[in-house]
């Protein structure tokens, strides 16, 4: 059996999760430090995850060879 590779939000809410039972104050300490290794692994495949995309909109923006930053208009993502 092979472990499909999860989705980025997928890991987000995994990562919640986690950050949750951390400060729950309900687990034991071995259960925290069992946690937070398995966040630390899920953050940096996130982090991954963010970087390979900020690389392909870098990509995208390329314009006659150049990299031509644009800024991004996230004024509909606020009203929601």
């Amino acid at each position: 059996m092979t472990k499909e590779k999860s989705t980025f939000e997928e890991d987000l809410k995994k990562l919640q999760k986690i950050v949750e039972e951390l400060s729950s104050g309900k687990i034991t300490l071995g259960e925290s430090l069992k946690k937070y290794e398995e966040g630390v692994k899920i953050a940096q495949s996130c982090s991954f995850a963010l970087a390979a995309a900020q690389r392909k909109v870098e990509l995208l923006m390329k314009k006659d060879g150049k990299l031509s930053l644009e800024k991004f208009d996230d004024s509909d993502a606020e009203e929601k």
